[in-house]
C-alpha cells in the first residue's frame, strides 16, 4: 500500500469512498510482493498495481462492485487456472488479492495510521480477508463469519484501535503483529475465532508501516553523489558523512536527506548507540583514505548490518583487509565485506558505478546471483 497510500488519505479525508485491492498473499513467481496495492476511486481514477498489468482490467471491475455494495472480496489469480489466462496471468505466479471499500465511516482509524507514518513511527494495520464458515468453535456467541470480513485492529506506540471481532482474537493478532512489525515485514496470520492459533478460521493480513530502511555513504566525493541519488530512488534514507566541511554540504548532495561533518567511525557509533542504525542498514564507505576507512569499517563490520561495502582498487582491498586484520576484525566479518563495492557491469561514471553499487545491494537484499535472466531458469521473482 505505500505507494497508494497518500492518494488514500487524500481521497478519506475528503470523505470520498474508494476501493482498495490488496496483495494479501503470493505464491511461485507473482509480479509484485504481498502488500502492493491498486486504489479505485468513485470517479474511475486509478492509482498504483498489483501484478503490473496482468490482472488490472478484471480487478478494475470488481472493485467497482465492490465500491458500489460495500461488500468485502477475496480474489485469487493462479496460472493454472483458465480465469488467469483470460486476465493475463501468464508469469506463473498466483496472487490473492483482498477487495474492500474504505471511506472514513469503516476506516476511523486511518488518521491515525497516517500520522503515524508522517512522524516516522511504526504502524501496523491488521485485517480480516478471509473467514470460513465451517465448524466455528462454541463461543457465548453466534459467530457470523461474513461479518468479520474487513475488520481491523491498528497497532501504533499509543496502543491498538479497532477490532477484529473479539478480545482473545484482538490480543493473540496484536501480540504477533507486533513481532512482524519490529522484522518490517507483513504476513497473513491465520487464527480460530476466539484467538486460537490453529491455522483455521480467519486469515488476517498484517500490513507493516516502519520508518524506511537507511543508507549511509561515507565520503562526500562526487561517487557518493550518485549513490545518494539512486539509493534515494530505492527507498532508503540517506545520510552522507565526512569530517571534511568543505565538501560535506547540502548543496553537493540534494538528494540526500542530511549531511553530517563528523569522522565516520564516530559518527556510525553514536548511531549504533542511539539505536538509529539495524538490520536493514547500507553502509557504502566510499573515502579512498585508511585513516577513515579502516575505522569505519572495523566497527561497522562487527554488527548485523544489511551491506557493507568499501570503494577501492584491488590493491587498496587487500592492504584494507591487512589493517582491518590488525585491527581485530575477524575472518568471518571480513568475508561480510563488500570490496571492491559493486557489481561487474563494466561501469566508469558515477552513475554507472552507482548502479553496480544498488545492484549489489538488491542482490543481497533478495538473494540474486548478478547474472543475466537469460541464463537461469526457474521462477523470475523468488519468493518472498
Amino acid at each position: 500500500m505505500p505507494d497508494v497510500f497518500d492518494e488514500l488519505h487524500r481521497r478519506w479525508r475528503g470523505g470520498e469512498p474508494v476501493a482498495l485491492a490488496t496483495v494479501v498473499a503470493t505464491r511461485r513467481s507473482a509480479p509484485q510482493p504481498s502488500g502492493a496495492a491498486m486504489l479505485v476511486a468513485a470517479d474511475g481514477t486509478v492509482t498504483g498495481s498489483v501484478s503490473g498489468g496482468c490482472v488490472e482490467a478484471d480487478l478494475y471491475e470488481r472493485a467497482r462492485a465492490v465500491l458500489d455494495t460495500g461488500t468485502p472480496e477475496l480474489v485469487r489469480y493462479a496460472v493454472s487456472d483458465d480465469d488467469a489466462y483470460a486476465v493475463g496471468l501468464t508469469c506463473g505466479g498466483e496472487l490473492d488479492v483482498f477487495l474492500e471499500r474504505v471511506d472514513p465511516a469503516g476506516f476511523p482509524e486511518l488518521g491515525a495510521v497516517a500520522a503515524a507514518r508522517r512522524a516516522g513511527r511504526p504502524v501496523a494495520v491488521v485485517t480480516c480477508v478471509a473467514a470460513d464458515a465451517g465448524d466455528p468453535p462454541a463461543l457465548a456467541e453466534p459467530v457470523d463469519p461474513a461479518g468479520r470480513l474487513g475488520r481491523r485492529l491498528v497497532l501504533t506506540e499509543d496502543g491498538t484501535s479497532g477490532t477484529l471481532g473479539g478480545e482473545r482474537l484482538d490480543a493473540a493478532a496484536a501480540a504477533d503483529a507486533l513481532g512482524l512489525l519490529a522484522a518490517g515485514r507483513g504476513a497473513v496470520l491465520r487464527y480460530g475465532y476466539d484467538g486460537q492459533r490453529r491455522g483455521s478460521g480467519l486469515s488476517l493480513f498484517v500490513a507493516t508501516y516502519a520508518t524506511p530502511p537507511r543508507m549511509i555513504v561515507f565520503g562526500a566525493i562526487d561517487f557518493a553523489a550518485a549513490v545518494a541519488r539512486i539509493g534515494a530512488f530505492l527507498g532508503y534514507r540517506v545520510t552522507v558523512c565526512d569530517a571534511r566541511p568543505v565538501f560535506a554540504t547540502a548543496r553537493r548532495f540534494p538528494e540526500a536527506d542530511e549531511v553530517v561533518v563528523d569522522w565516520p567511525h564516530r559518527y556510525l557509533r553514536a548511531e549504533l548507540e542511539a539505536g538509529r542504525v539495524d538490520a536493514r542498514t547500507a553502509v557504502c564507505v566510499l573515502t579512498h583514505d585508511p585513516k577513515f576507512d579502516v575505522p569505519v569499517l572495523a566497527l561497522a563490520l562487527r554488527h548485523p548490518l544489511a551491506f557493507v561495502g568499501a570503494m577501492g582498487s584491488r590493491r587498496t582491498h587487500d592492504e584494507r583487509r591487512k589493517q582491518l586484520r590488525e585491527a581485530g576484525v575477524s575472518v568471518a566479518q571480513l568475508d561480510r565485506l563488500a570490496a571492491p563495492i559493486g557489481l561487474d557491469l563494466g561501469g566508469r561514471t558515477p552513475e554507472e558505478t552507482a548502479v553496480s553499487v544498488a545492484a549489489q545491494i538488491v542482490a543481497g537484499r533478495w538473494g540474486g546471483t548478478g547474472r543475466p535472466l537469460a541464463e537461469l531458469a526457474g521462477p523470475i521473482h523468488r519468493p518472498e
